[in-house]
Formats: C-alpha cells, structure tokens, sequence
C-alpha cells in the first residue's frame, strides 16, 4: 500500500516539475518581450506627442471646424466600444479586467438607450463576448504580440466607418494603459470624435502645451482637420496596442513567476509526504522482521 503510494507522488512531483519547466521558460520570454515593447512605446512617443500639437494648432485656428470632429458629444445616440485583449491567456487577470471594464460601460450606454457597437481586438474576446450574449460588428486577431502601425491604421478604418457614416456617434476604446513595468490600470479612452489633447488621467506622459506666436496652414484647417483626424485615431490606437503588449506580458511574466512559485510549493509538500510514506513503508517492514523472527525464536524453543 506504502509503496503503491510512493509511486503515485513520485509521478505528481515529476508531472509538477515538468509543469515548472514549462511556467519557467514563459516567465523568461515575457520579461524579455517587456523591454521590446517598453522600447517601442517610447518610439512611438514623439510621434503621438507631436500628431497632439498639430490637432491642437489646427482646432485653435479654426473653432468652428474643430467643433464638427473634435469635442465629446453631450447625448450620443449610438456609441460604439473597441475592447483591446491579448491572443493567448495565462497572464492573471489581463483579459478579465478589460471585459469587465467594457462590459460595464456597454451596460451603462444601454441603459441610456443607446445603440452600442462592439469590435474587439484579440482572440481571447470573440469567445467570451459570444458566451455573454453580445454582438460582434468585427474582430481583429493575430497581431498583439507585435502591432504594427499597419494593423492599427486597419483597426482605425473599420471602427471610423460607422462614425463617418452617422451609425455611431461617440467611438470609445477600452484596453490596458502601460504606467511602468509595476503600474498598469484598465482605462477607457474617447477616440471619435477627437477630444482636444489635454492629457489623461494617469498618463505619465507630460501635457501639450497650447502654440505660441502665428501658424500659417495650407490647406486650410477646416480641411487639415478633416485630414487628422483618421491619423489621430489611428495614432492613438497604434499606442493603446503597443501599450497592451507590454501590459500583457508583465502580467504574464508575473503570473508565470507566481506558477513557478507554487509548483516549488507543491514539490516541496508531495516530497514531504513521499518522505512521510516511504519511512512509514520502512518501519512496517522493519516490524514485519522482526514480527517473524521473534515468532520463528518461539517456534523452535518449543
């Protein structure tokens, strides 16, 4: 019995290392993928910065055009939701916050009554919106390990679309906002129409500051603005997908770090108990010898 026990811990201690071996590696590739995506989230700063300062400019020279693209609606209508996720799981509570986070502002929107449109980025939401009873307009998949600016220009097109159109009146994208390698928070952010650049709560990214002296613009600005801001949005989604990739991988990295943590746990309780049974299968055994020796002593005195 003893011995039948030791065999089964002796196979979970090695199915729990080999799990380990597995935790491990993981937790070695998503630290070094941070520093990859931390260097191309400062990269990418300057343009963004700058993209900020001319929609500014622009939207100052002429006010009454900027009102038509820029500003945030009073009493949308229709509002429709990007919901930015990872391709792959065990990354700790990664997925779960922005589902929860654009699931409860798809709820507050329709219990205003507002039409509310739904496009998603990343494998992991199809699966679990359609578990949730709720529509789909269009998924993108495939390209959260390394987003290029080419698949947030195909992201921008398809979510504009239905604002262009007049099917939407407020574009909002919920995703995860990369502070530093110990520091990320869920945040919805409003992309359509474009809000002036006046900084986000939270962002270490300094303010812009308002242009000083006279700005020339050709074309005009009403036209300029026309022009910006499909590249605004597409900027702004290009940095909320570079700043998901690093977000993901640090929750990765310490959910990796937090299995690898365990399964040394686990290994150090089976061997305990591996240790507990074998000296136990010992003992009986040294008590069976003796048992029969002592009963073969008696046989032959009598």
């Amino acid at each position: 019995m003893a011995g039948g026990q030791e065999r089964v811990l002796r196979r979970r201690i090695r199915s729990v290392q080999s799990t380990k071996k597995i935790t491990k590696a993981m937790e070695l590739i998503a630290a070094s993928q941070i520093v990859r995506a931390q260097n191309r989230i400062v990269a990418n700063r300057p343009y963004r910065q700058g993209m900020a300062h001319i929609v500014l400019e622009a939207a100052l020279a002429d006010p009454r055009a900027a009102a038509k693209l820029l500003g945030t609606p009073e009493s949308p209508s229709a509002v429709g939701i990007i919901a930015v996720v990872g391709d792959r799981g065990l990354s700790g509570a990664y997925n779960t916050s922005v589902f929860r986070a654009a699931e409860r502002l798809a709820e507050q929107h329709a219990g205003a009554g507002r039409a509310v449109q739904l496009f998603t980025v990343g494998k992991k939401a199809p699966g679990h919106f359609r578990y949730k009873e709720m529509d789909i307009e269009r998924s993108f998949v495939g390209f959260n390990d390394r987003p290029t600016f080419a698949n947030a220009r195909e992201v921008a097109a398809a979510a504009s679309a239905p604002f262009l159109s007049g099917a939407i009146d407020l574009l909002v994208m919920v995703s995860t906002r990369f502070h530093s390698a110990g520091s990320q928070s869920v945040a919805a952010q409003q992309l359509l129409p474009v809000p002036l650049p006046e900084g986000r709560d939270g962002d270490a990214e300094p303010e812009p500051s308002r242009p000083k002296g006279y700005t020339e613009f050709e074309p005009d600005p009403e036209k300029l603005l026309a022009d910006l801001a499909p590249r605004a949005v597409e900027s702004e989604i290009f940095s909320a997908l570079l700043e998901a990739t690093a977000s993901f991988f640090t929750a990765q990295q310490r959910a990796m770090a937090a299995a690898s943590d365990n399964a040394d746990e686990l290994i150090r309780t089976l061997s305990r108990i591996m240790n507990r049974a074998r000296q136990d299968a010992i003992t009986t055994e040294i008590m069976e010898i003796v048992g029969g020796a002592e009963a073969l002593r008696h046989s032959k005195g009598a």
